[in-house]
């Protein structure tokens, strides 16, 4: 079965160096909005809701034991290859995690902390942690596998906060604070991102080769110019046009857009592209009601939270199903391998 599973991820990791993902953070004048472009082969996903007070053990790695832990938080994660496993998401408490990919990644050799998978290590930080501080302060509990596809990622909380994670030559490695002049993150590391896309007065943020600097520049000058209150439009909105002025094309399948003081996500799809939005408070996330779910390729648009309908075994199978379907040509996944991922989906129990 873990054998399956690192499967799974290392053929992600060879179709992953293709594609291209933005995230930025904006905090002005009491508004806290985080913004991502998820670009990959398939569109294919379910919002899920996800409850506080279920016990979990991650999924069994080659490279070290397992960790348990009981979700303190409810969420609301994007999911694409079962639930469990999301892409990014965003708590009750305001944390919001998403990933990107990056070359560069190193992840430190096995060691006696337990191991992780790459999108299971999102779902614990959503389960435990409440700000950037705590998600920094879990490398001591546990470390994502050595097997993972290589990734970074952006994190923001509800007090304005912001923080990249990345794991460069084996160790972590964050910016935040003064050393986050730009909560940006695209797929360069931070440090080489701000040393070539850094706005600067009459700088051409057009002319970069390197794409992953290009929508750097692009979404760091459009965050700057925000912050500048040079921009009259709504901050969302405005969220949205710099998503798709870092578009790349059909490679962006998600658009996200988190509201973090307000609880609120919107999001639209390649197939679907009106704007839809969800609440934190249409949910129950108590442990005694069954998690929801809603497929982000349907119609509708604004307040969709009443659409859900309660998870199943079928939704999730019809999820991945789909998935695998549609990237079979970059990502082949075994019937086996799909078999395990799906019943892991079943294991965690309310306590």
């Amino acid at each position: 079965m873990k054998k399956n599973f690192i499967f799974i991820i290392s053929l992600l990791s060879s179709f992953l160096t293709a594609t291209a993902c933005t995230t930025f953070f904006i905090h002005h004048n009491g508004q806290l909005i985080f913004g991502r472009n998820y670009d990959w082969v398939t569109d294919a996903g379910l919002v899920c809701t996800n409850q506080r007070g279920l016990y979990k053990t991650s999924y069994k790695m080659a490279d070290g034991e397992t960790i348990s832990w009981i979700a303190k938080y409810g969420s609301i994660t994007f999911n694409q290859y079962g639930k469990e496993f999301p892409t990014g998401g965003m708590n009750e408490k305001g944390l919001v995690v998403e990933l990107m990919w990056l070359d560069e990644t190193k992840y430190p050799e096995a060691d006696k902390r337990p191991s992780i998978s790459v999108l299971q290590w999102i779902q614990y930080q959503l389960d435990n942690c409440a700000s950037i501080e705590e998600v920094i302060a879990t490398d001591k509990k546990l470390r994502i596998t050595t097997t993972s596809a290589p990734l970074h990622y952006l994190v923001a909380d509800a007090n304005g906060n912001a923080a990249t994670i990345e794991f460069l030559e084996g160790k972590l490695t964050v910016h935040k604070g003064s050393d986050l002049p730009f909560p940006v993150l695209t797929n360069s590391t931070y440090q080489e991102s701000k040393l070539s896309g850094t706005p600067t007065p009459g700088g051409n943020y057009e002319s970069f080769q390197n794409n992953s600097i290009e929508r750097f520049a692009k979404a760091c000058r459009m965050v700057q110019q925000f912050s500048e209150n040079k921009i009259a439009v709504p901050v969302v909105d405005y969220a949205f046009s710099i998503l798709d002025n870092v578009s790349q094309g059909d490679h962006t399948k998600w658009s996200i857009v988190y509201d973090l003081k307000n609880k609120i996500i919107r999001f639209k799809t390649k197939s679907f592209t009106t704007v839809k939005a969800i609440s934190f408070s249409a949910f129950d996330f108590s442990c005694s009601v069954s998690s929801k779910a809603f497929d982000m390729n349907q119609v509708g648009k604004d307040d969709v939270s009443k659409s859900f309908i309660y998870f199943t075994p079928v939704l999730n199978r019809n999820l991945l199903e789909r998935a695998i379907r549609e990237s079979a040509r970059e990502v082949p996944i075994s019937e086996n391998t799909r078999e395990n991922m799906l019943s892991y989906a079943e294991r965690p129990q309310c306590r």
